[in-house]
């Protein structure tokens, strides 16, 4: 009988040790984080108590407090079910500040856990939550221990009543002892049984078995209430233990889900908490940015990105425009929308919309180009016969001034040249026909266009290391002979510049040819004026030129050739001269790059 009793109040306070366990554990966790940036808001006390609610709520506790060594209370986060305050007694707070882990009490009506840990970070400080038990649970602890003592007092006692009343009973025990025996013996299977039950349940639970009951419909009250408890306690147990699976599996799959989606998306997408910094941020967003950080989470925005830094400073509700963000000498045209703001959180997202910008100007360049030399070519063959005929009647007749009437002529049909020249650009820009593939050698093109350079203008070397690799590109012969012409061209042109300004720039032009990763590449190199440091990228663009006589079409036609051939066309300060370097990338044969155009937008 002692045996049963004391175990069914050994299982009460090891329920209790357990809750006690884990809330020392929790405790543990949130002076951590009480100790990390939530410590900064602590002089905001109506924030750090939202702090203190949102950690109660989280770690299901209905109320948290954070006292100093007096017993009063420095802050407060209390949930809707939290019960009333109850300072915990002097003796308490002198064992916490002792050095000891925690001190724990037990309370009744209602039944809850208060347990008060020291908070160094904060000072003289300590944290005192309140954690809610099964309601009756200490009453009943309560009445198994005084049952415990009751039961001792009793076995006190029964030898002192046994020899008052041992004369008395002697001829009677005789008579009775058949009858004794056997309701001892009904007696001890009655109380027996049940127990056995109780503790073999009591050993699954052990084992992690919450689903283990006792029957107690037919066991006596005194232990079928134990029993009750005991189901109640795993009931409860069970029950935690499925809500605390079930939230775990939600908020992995959430987050799983999340992660899912921003690592799949083409935009960028960053997320930014009250204070503007990323809370989160995708891969796109990364590269989209040029971030070479390996660790941007929990750093202000505009420290990473001041470009996007400015939308958000701007606080407002939404915003969608479009910003130029600039990385390593490239400029990127991002659509930017800004949503949550108003002080609140915000999420970003942003698409490059460089190409779509640049294809559109393309668009409005061609129109352009195609009018100009509509207007234009019409009258430039009857000024220029004119001219000539001018020249060929009347220069017998000029007898004065001979030498002005030829330079005059000369002039006008040399200006209608280089009008007719610019105007054919035009149209070669506005008209570019579509590409004839076909297996070309990259190494001769080369040396077709290096040896019609040298021919062209013999006062600038240009050099050509060989052997040149083997390779073999499908592409328009014509059409990229006609790229690297302008290439080599303009370099020529930079070199003559920087010579006319009083540099000497012997490097001339260099002509390399580079095949690896399953590319072709072409790098000209030349010793000129070489590129400007800012807006270079738009170079590329129609009729933007650093040239005093250029029409900014050179470089967009290249680059148009090297974008119908699924290539690129990169610009760059010169590694191994003083001037500009200009890399045209092809793929090789049967292979197919990253960002080569699918056949139906060629």
């Amino acid at each position: 009988m002692r045996a049963a009793v004391e175990n069914g109040a050994s299982i009460g306070r090891a329920y209790v040790l357990d809750v006690q366990t884990d809330m020392e554990r929790d405790l543990s966790t949130m002076s951590n984080e009480l100790g990390g940036p939530v410590r900064q808001v602590f002089p905001n006390r109506i924030q750090f108590s939202n702090a203190l609610t949102q950690m109660a709520e989280f770690f299901g506790y209905p109320a948290i407090y954070i006292l100093n060594g007096e017993g009063e209370v420095l802050a407060r986060g209390e949930t809707a079910s939290a019960p009333p305050y109850l300072a915990p007694p002097s003796t308490a707070i002198a064992v916490a500040a002792a050095g000891q882990d925690a001190a724990v009490e037990a309370t009744q009506n209602p039944d809850v856990i208060r347990i008060l840990y020291p908070l160094p970070e904060y000072g003289d400080a300590y944290l005192y939550v309140v954690r809610p038990l099964a309601p009756g649970l200490i009453a009943q602890m309560n009445t198994s221990q005084d049952s415990i003592e009751a039961y001792r007092e009793a076995e006190e006692s029964r030898a002192r009543i046994q020899a008052a009343f041992a004369l008395s009973y002697v001829e009677t025990a005789l008579l009775v002892l058949v009858g004794a025996v056997w309701l001892g013996l009904s007696a001890a299977n009655a109380i027996a049984r049940p127990v056995a039950r109780l503790v073999q349940a009591a050993d699954r639970v052990a084992e992690g078995d919450l689903t283990a009951r006792v029957d107690s419909s037919a066991d006596p009250e005194e232990i079928a209430v134990l029993s009750r408890a005991f189901n109640r306690m795993t009931s409860d147990l069970q029950m935690q233990q499925e809500a605390l699976r079930a939230a775990s599996e939600d908020a992995q799959a959430r987050s799983l889900f999340i992660e899912t989606v921003l690592s799949g998306v083409s935009a960028g997408v960053i997320g930014l908490d009250k204070k503007g910094r990323i809370s989160a941020i995708n891969e796109s967003a990364t590269q989209l940015l040029s971030i070479q950080e390996p660790k941007v989470l929990g750093k202000p925005l505009a420290k990473v990105a001041p470009e996007l830094g400015d939308l958000v400073a701007r606080g407002e509700a939404r915003v969608d425009e479009e910003i130029d963000v600039t990385r390593d000498g490239e400029t990127l045209r991002l659509r930017v929308r800004v949503e949550g703001g108003l002080g609140g959180e915000m999420v970003l997202t942003f698409d490059d919309i460089t190409r779509l910008v640049t294809a559109q100007r393309n668009a409005a360049w061609k129109d352009v180009a195609r009018r100009i030399a509509h207007e234009i070519k019409n009258p430039l063959t009857p000024i220029q016969l004119s001219a000539e005929r001018l020249r060929r009647k009347y220069r017998s007749q000029v007898a004065d001034d001979v030498e002005t009437f030829d330079r005059c002529t000369e002039t006008i049909i040399r200006q209608v040249g280089d009008i007719g020249r610019m105007v054919d650009e035009f149209s070669s820009f506005a008209r570019m026909p579509a590409p004839r593939f076909a297996p070309e050698d990259p190494a001769e093109l080369l040396r077709q266009a290096v040896f019609a350079q040298r021919v062209a203008d013999p006062e600038v070397a240009v050099h050509m290391t060989e052997p040149l690799s083997d390779a073999v590109i499908s592409c328009d012969g014509r059409m990229v002979g006609q790229a690297l012409a302008n290439l080599l061209k303009n370099a020529g042109e930079a070199v003559a510049a920087a010579r006319a300004q009083g540099r000497k720039a012997d490097g001339g032009v260099s002509a390399v040819l580079e095949v690896e990763d399953g590319r072709a590449t072409f790098i000209i190199e030349d010793d000129g004026v070489g590129l400007p440091e800012k807006d270079r990228d738009r170079l590329t663009e129609p009729y933007v030129t650093t040239r005093e006589k250029g029409t900014g079409l050179g470089l967009a036609i290249v680059k148009r050739i090297c974008e119908d051939h699924g290539g690129e066309l990169k610009l760059a300060d010169a590694q191994d001269l003083k001037g500009a370097r200009f890399c045209m990338i092809f793929p090789l044969q049967n292979s197919t790059p990253s960002d080569a155009p699918p056949a139906s937008q060629r």
